[in-house]
């Protein structure tokens, strides 16, 4: 945790340094994705400066503890318990700030939904995910937008990409990585017998255009005509688009939009977010080791989630959670499942760092 805030703070100084460099202040595009990203880490990179600021503090008080001078001495004891409790309470607040990791602080993020195991069902119980977050986006007054949808006859989805915005969305979301398990009758069974399913949803931090630069020679761009589910609907125009990362091999193609321009800037975007999960991933497999307090590795495999339908439950087994009000988190109150999850992500880093002696 230590390396991710000293991390932090570094970024936010180079960041405060880009923004009065007179190249930078003339790039109004540039300037504003900068202070876009200062702003989403100024609060957690200010406080650890005043974590560090009260610990050099400490261990002044400290060695004025050890003076032959009585009354020194007892003042020094009684301002060092004042300042160890401010301490505990910033660093309260720090763990708070960095739930989540280092990109705890983003304010966008991409998600994406695939029918899984299940055929016609995986793609309703997916389309039944997607209802779900954008009711709880819309409890916490965040921007959501469909960016590529796959509709099925039944008015299921093969797969649906969103993008969120708005104050702690990759905070929250990020527990959603995974797979989401369905056991219910589904609509197309006549014998009313129950069927197991499977969605997977992937959450990726949106990073800014300075954080993942992408040159024109690092894609291959290919437009096409877009196709659709009928005759009617399919696109005169060449206007999808398919780019190709180069180094990765990460492909991304987009043909929701009639327009060029506007499909391109979605599969931008998308790239970018793929590219920048995949360094992170590759940068954390690196160090495996600081993984532990995490809630889950975002696997898409992984089972992290079962909604049983006939018992009206959901159960989150990461941490042998079970709530019998899946109707409830289905209509939008996803904040049930969240705060739990949260709750405990708090109590593993707490049990980590309860030494705050070690990290001054």
């Amino acid at each position: 945790m230590r390396e991710q805030l000293e991390k932090t703070l570094k970024r936010f100084r180079e960041l405060d340094r880009q923004m009065s460099d007179p190249e930078v202040l003339a790039d109004g595009a540039r300037l504003q994705n900068i202070a876009r990203e200062r702003g989403g880490i100024a609060k957690l990179a200010t406080k650890y400066q005043s974590f560090k600021k009260i610990s050099g503090e400490i261990e002044d008080v400290r060695e004025m503890a050890q003076s032959d001078d009585p009354d020194e001495c007892e003042m020094a004891e009684a301002e060092l318990e004042v300042l160890l409790e401010k301490r505990e309470a910033i660093w309260d607040e720090l763990l708070d700030l960095t739930l989540g990791g280092e990109d705890a602080a983003r304010t966008r993020c991409v998600m994406e939904i695939r029918a899984g195991t299940g055929g016609d069902e995986a793609a309703l119980f997916a389309r039944d995910l997607f209802e779900m977050y954008k009711r709880h986006a819309e409890r916490k007054g965040w921007k959501m937008e469909i960016m590529e949808a796959s509709p099925t006859e039944l008015g299921g989805f093969k797969e649906i990409t969103l993008g969120f915005e708005g104050e702690g969305v990759y905070r929250e979301l990020r527990y959603e990585m995974g797979g989401h398990r369905v056991q219910r009758v589904p609509e197309t069974e006549a014998k009313g017998r129950i069927q197991t399913s499977l969605a997977t949803v992937a959450v990726l931090p949106e990073p800014e255009d300075v954080e993942v630069d992408i040159k024109p020679d690092d894609i291959r761009k290919d437009i096409y005509h877009a196709s659709g589910p009928g005759g009617q609907h399919v696109n005169k125009t060449a206007s999808a688009v398919r780019l190709t990362h180069l180094e990765t091999g990460i492909v991304v193609a987009m043909q929701d939009e009639k327009s060029q321009h506007k499909n391109l800037a979605k599969a931008m975007r998308i790239l970018k977010s793929r590219i920048y999960e995949q360094r992170q991933r590759e940068e954390h497999e690196k160090r495996a080791s600081e993984r532990k307090s995490q809630v889950g590795s975002g696997d898409r495999s992984q089972r992290i989630r079962t909604y049983n339908f006939p018992e009206n439950r959901l159960t989150h087994h990461s941490i042998n959670l079970s709530l019998y009000k899946l109707d409830q988190i289905l209509s939008g109150d996803l904040q049930l499942v969240i705060d739990a999850l949260i709750e405990h992500e708090r109590d593993e880093l707490r049990k980590d760092m309860n030494d705050l002696d070690h990290i001054d």
